[in-house]
């Protein structure tokens, strides 16, 4: 668990996971809201060389093209359904996400499917300080570095 006291702080953690990411790698975000995944997300992009990441919970997925992209999806909304696999099929992410780095916030087991190699991210936000669990899941990030 790592302890995060300010946005600042969350964004640096971003940069150091981004620093790290390659073409593929998928990354699930979780927290209540306001918890900061969205910053955690700006600090992914501004290591890939992205400076203009917003949340995309109104568009859903938004694709922030560099020579390592970003697909940002925000699974908010699709939950309310209750049909957040169907809706994830929907945005056809299984092509360009092997060319992106993807990070999807509010990504729970429907996200989990995508790929067996994943990065599980939980921000708790109980009290002022952050707390951010970190689980690799499969091989690809055994070797994470924060």
């Amino acid at each position: 668990m790592i302890r995060v006291a300010t946005a600042a702080d969350m964004h640096a953690l971003g940069k150091r996971i981004g620093a790290q990411c390659v073409a593929g790698d998928l990354i699930l975000l979780n927290g209540p809201l306001g918890a900061g995944k969205t910053v955690l997300v700006q600090g992914i992009g501004d290591a890939l060389g992205i400076g203009d990441v917003t949340s995309p919970t109104f568009v859903i997925s938004r694709i922030h093209k560099a020579p390592l992209p970003l697909i940002h999806v925000d699974a908010y909304r699709l939950l309310e359904g209750g049909k957040a696999a169907l809706y994830l099929d929907d945005l056809d992410l299984d092509s360009p996400r092997e060319g992106a780095v993807t990070v999807i916030e509010w990504g729970g087991a429907e996200s989990a499917r995508l790929s067996e190699e994943r990065l599980e991210i939980v921000i708790d936000r109980t009290e002022e300080i952050r707390e951010v669990t970190i689980t690799p899941v499969g091989r690809r990030w055994q070797g994470l570095k924060l």
